[in-house]
C-alpha cells in the first residue's frame, strides 16, 4: 500500500511550530543525541521505490490488446539490440578509463624513476619525492573536483546500484554526469597513486550505461530529445541496469560469466530467466569489445584477443625444471581453511575501521564546507605518497635476482600485461644484479604488483611482505570512502596476495615445504581478504577462475571464500552493506530481523491515509506532492455500485469492520502518537509551506471525522494515476 512505512510528512512553518525544530536522522546523529548505537543511522525519507511490478490497469490492458505478435517480436529484438549496445559502450568505457590510466601512471612513474636514479648518486632524493607530491596531489585534486561536482560519484558505487536494483530509487545515481565524473575521475585517483582500483568504478560506469542509453534522453542533454517511447518504465530501466553492471565486472575481470553472476547474487533481488540470457549476452559484448581494442592498441594485432579485462591474473604454472612441483595439493586444502579463516577476520577488522572511519567522515568532514572533502582527499594523497617513498627507500632490501630470471621463466606469458613480469623489477636504491622488494611492489600499477606476487621468482623478504600488508591494509582502509572515485576489489586483492605470498614464504623457510608453489599461496590469500571484506561467494569465485583460467582452482577458492565469508559474518556485515546502512538506504534484507517477526501491519502503517479520486483538480494533486514524501497513491472512488461488485469477492468489505467507535478512538490515538514519533522529517521546501497546507494534528469532532473517514475507506480502483512522478 502506499501508506505503508512511507509516512506523511510533517509540514510547518516557523510561525506555526514556534521553537519546535525539525532535524533529519544524520543531523541528530551528527548532533550525537542518538543513544543506542543501532539508531545511529536511521533511514532516510528522500529515497524513493521504484515500481518495478507492472501494475495492470485500464491503459496497460488497452497497450497488450493493441499490440500483436509481429509488434512483440519487434520490441524482443529491438530490446537484444539494446544489450548489445550497452555492453559495446561499457567495453568502450573501459577502454577509455584503462587507456589514460596506463599513460598517465607510465608518465609519472617514467619521470620519477629517472629522477630517483640520478638523485641517488647526487643525493636530491627530496626533489625525487617532490615530483612524486607534484604529480599524485594534481591527480587527486582534479579527481575530488570532479566528485564536487556530481558527489553520488565518489566510492565505488557498488552500494548505490544495489539499492537501485533492490527497487530503491537513489537520486542521481544513474544520469549521464555521474558517469562522465565517475570514469574521469576514476583515472585521475588510479593515477594519483591513491590505494584505490578502477574495477569496481566500472560496475557502476555499467550500470548508468544501461540506464540511460536504451532510453535516448538525458537529463542533462535536455534539448536532444528522440522520438523512442519504449523502455520507458522502470521495469525494463531495471533491466537494462542489471545488464550494464554485468558488462562493467565483464570488462573489468574479463569474466562474462562471474558478471552474470554478480549481477545475480549481489545486485537484483528481481530476475527472470529470458533476463538470464540477455545479461550474459551483455557481459559478452563488453569483454569482446574491450579485448579487441585493448589487443589492437597494446599489441598492434587487431582481432589477437590477448587481453580479455583490465585485470587478469595470468597464467599460473610451474617451471619445467622443477619436477617436484604442482599447483597445489590435497595436503594444501588445510592450509588454504586457515587463510580463510584468517581473511575473514582481516575482512571483518576491515569493515569495522572503516565504518568507524566513515561515521567521523559523516559527523565532522561532511556537515563543513565541501573544500574540507578536498582537503581530506589531498591529505590521503599526501600521506600515502610519503610513505611509499620513504618506505622504499628505507624499509625495502635489496634482493639478489634469482638465476631462472635469465633463463626459462624470463620469457613467462602472462596475459593481460604487454612486458614480462621480471621486467618489471625495480632498483631502487639497490646497487647492481640486485633489487628493491619493497619498492618492486610500491613503485609499480597495482595491477604490475599483484602479478609480481603472483609471478615473480625472486624472493619477497617476510619482513617486507609483512611491512608491506600493514601499510597497504592500513591506508586503503583509509583511503575508501574520501571524495573520490574509487574501488575496493584491486587493493583487497592486492593486500590479500601479500598476506597469502607471506604464508608460502614462512611455510617454507620454517616447515621445510619446499613443494608449494607460492602463486597459489598468493592468489588464496588474496581470495581470503577480499572475501572477507566484501563477503561474496559464488560471483566472486566464477570471477577468479576466470581471471586464472585454471579451473582446478575452483575447489581451493569456493572452500577459502565460504571460509572467509561465515568467518567475517560472525562479526560483521560485508563492508558494502555497511556503506548502504550507512546512507541511510530503506534496503530490505532477504531475511526479517528476529524483532520483527512480532510486529504487526498497524504498527508500520500510516493512520492518515493520503488518497486521490479519479476526478481529482490539478490544485489538490500538486499539494499532495508536495506535503507528502511518498510518490504512490491509492485511487479511491465513491461509486456504491463499484464499490458492492468489489465486495463480491475475497477482498476487503467495509461491513465487517464491527469495532466499537470507542475502541477505534482509543487506536486511532495510538497511531497518532505513534506516527508522530515515526513522522517524515520534512524538506526545506515544506518547512516555507502557508498556514493553509497545514492540517491540524487534534480534529476538532474526532468521533465524526473518523466515522466519515471509515465509511469513506473504500477498495482501490484501477487508474491512470500509476504514481505521482508520472503528473
Amino acid at each position: 500500500m502506499a501508506g505503508c512505512g512511507a509516512g506523511l510528512c510533517c509540514c510547518c512553518c516557523p510561525r506555526c511550530c514556534g521553537e519546535r525544530e525539525s532535524r533529519t536522522p544524520e543531523e541528530l546523529t551528527i548532533l550525537g543525541e542518538t543513544h543506542e548505537e543501532e539508531d545511529e543511522i536511521l533511514p532516510r525519507k528522500d529515497y524513493e521505490s521504484l515500481d518495478y511490478d507492472r501494475c495492470i490497469n485500464d491503459p496497460y490492458l488497452e497497450v497488450l490488446e493493441s499490440m500483436d505478435n509481429k509488434k512483440a517480436r519487434k520490441y524482443e529484438a529491438v530490446k537484444w539490440m539494446m544489450v548489445f549496445a550497452i555492453g559495446v559502450c561499457t567495453g568502450l568505457v573501459g577502454l577509455f578509463v584503462d587507456f589514460f590510466v596506463r599513460l598517465f601512471t607510465q608518465l609519472k612513474f617514467r619521470v620519477v624513476q629517472s629522477s630517483v636514479e640520478e638523485c641517488t648518486e647526487k643525493g636530491c632524493l627530496a626533489l625525487s619525492l617532490l615530483e612524486l607530491l607534484g604529480f599524485n596531489l594534481t591527480f587527486v585534486f582534479l579527481a575530488s573536483l570532479l566528485v564536487l561536482i556530481q558527489p553520488v560519484a565518489a566510492g565505488s558505487g557498488i552500494p548505490e546500484i544495489k539499492c537501485y536494483l533492490n527497487g530503491v530509487k537513489v537520486p542521481g545515481v544513474v544520469r549521464l554526469r555521474t558517469v562522465v565524473c565517475k570514469a574521469m575521475g576514476v583515472l585521475f585517483s588510479v593515477a594519483g597513486g591513491l590505494f584505490v582500483g578502477k574495477e569496481g568504478p566500472m560496475i557502476h560506469s555499467g550500470a548508468v550505461v544501461g540506464a540511460g542509453l536504451p532510453q535516448f534522453q538525458s537529463i542533462s542533454l535536455r534539448k536532444i530529445q528522440f522520438n523512442f517511447p519504449y523502455f520507458r518504465s522502470d521495469r525494463d530501466k531495471r533491466d537494462f541496469v542489471s545488464a550494464g553492471a554485468a558488462a562493467g565486472v565483464a570488462a573489468a575481470f574479463g569474466a562474462p560469466i562471474g558478471g552474470t553472476l554478480f549481477s545475480l547474487e549481489e545486485g537484483s533481488s528481481f530476475w527472470n530467466q529470458g533476463l538470464t540470457w540477455k545479461v550474459l549476452f551483455c557481459s559478452m559484448a563488453a569483454t569482446f569489445t574491450l579485448n579487441f581494442f585493448r589487443s589492437g592498441i597494446q599489441f598492434g594485432s587487431w582481432g589477437s584477443f590477448q587481453l580479455p579485462g583490465l585485470l587478469n591474473f595470468g597464467e599460473f604454472k610451474c617451471s619445467e625444471s622443477d619436477k617436484k612441483c604442482h599447483l597445489w595439493t590435497a595436503v594444501d586444502l588445510g592450509f588454504f581453511i586457515l587463510m580463510g579463516f584468517i581473511g575473514g577476520l582481516l575482512g571483518a577488522t576491515f569493515n569495522c575501521l572503516n565504518k568507524r572511519l566513515a561515521k567521523y567522515r559523516m559527523r565532522n568532514v561532511h556537515p563543513k564546507p565541501k573544500l574540507v572533502r578536498v582537503l581530506e582527499s589531498l591529505l590521503v594523497s599526501l600521506t600515502t605518497t610519503v610513505v611509499v617513498f620513504v618506505a622504499s627507500m628505507v624499509l625495502g632490501e635489496c634482493r639478489q635476482m634469482s638465476s631462472t630470471s635469465h633463463s626459462g621463466n624470463d620469457t613467462l606469458s602472462v596475459q593481460g600485461m604487454s612486458e614480462d613480469v621480471n621486467s618489471s623489477i625495480k632498483t631502487f636504491f639497490c646497487p647492481n644484479e640486485t633489487y628493491n622488494d619493497m619498492a618492486t611492489l610500491f613503485f609499480n600499477p597495482q595491477e604490475s604488483a599483484i602479478l609480481q606476487l603472483f609471478h615473480q621468482d625472486g624472493t619477497f623478504s617476510p619482513v617486507t611482505l609483512s611491512l608491506f600488508f600493514l601499510l597497504y591494509f592500513l591506508l586503503s582502509c583509509w583511503t575508501y570512502g574520501i571524495s573520490v572515485p574509487s574501488g575496493l576489489f584491486v587493493p583487497s586483492l592486492l593486500c590479500g596476495a601479500a598476506f597469502g605470498r607471506l604464508v608460502a614464504n614462512l611455510l617454507k623457510s620454517y616447515i621445510g615445504l619446499d613443494h608449494i608453489y607460492s602463486g597459489t599461496f598468493a592468489l588464496i590469500g588474496a581470495a581470503a581478504f577480499l572475501g572477507g571484506v566484501v563477503r561474496m561467494t559464488i560471483s566472486l569465485t566464477v570471477i577468479l577462475i576466470e581471471s586464472t583460467n585454471e579451473i582446478t582452482y575452483g575447489l581451493p577458492i569456493m572452500i577459502t571464500l565460504m571460509v572467509a565469508k561465515w568467518t567475517g559474518d560472525f562479526f560483521n556485515k560485508g563492508i558494502y552493506d555497511i556503506h548502504v546502512n550507512l546512507r541511510g538506504v530503506p534496503l530490505l534484507e532477504w531475511e526479517t530481523e528476529v524483532e520483527m517477526d512480532k510486529l504487526r501491519a498497524s504498527d508500520i502503517m500510516e493512520p492518515n491515509l493520503t488518497y486521490v479520486y479519479p476526478h481529482t483538480r490539478i490544485q489538490s494533486l500538486v499539494s499532495i506532492l508536495r506535503t507528502t514524501v511518498h510518490h504512490a497513491f491509492p485511487v479511491v472512488t465513491e461509486n456504491r455500485g463499484n464499490e458492492r461488485e468489489f465486495m463480491k469477492g475475497n477482498q476487503l468489505i467495509s461491513n465487517n469492520i464491527k469495532f466499537k467507535k470507542s475502541s477505534i478512538l482509543t487506536r486511532a490515538g495510538e497511531q497518532r502518537k505513534r506516527s508522530q514519533s515515526m513522522k517524515s522529517y520534512p524538506s526545506s521546501e515544506l518547512r516555507n509551506m502557508c498556514d493553509e497546507h497545514i492540517t491540524t494534528e487534534e480534529p476538532p469532532e474526532k468521533e465524526d471525522l473518523l466515522q466519515q473517514m471509515l465509511e469513506r475507506s473504500l477498495p482501490v480502483k484501477s487508474g491512470p494515476w500509476r504514481n505521482a512522478s508520472d503528473l
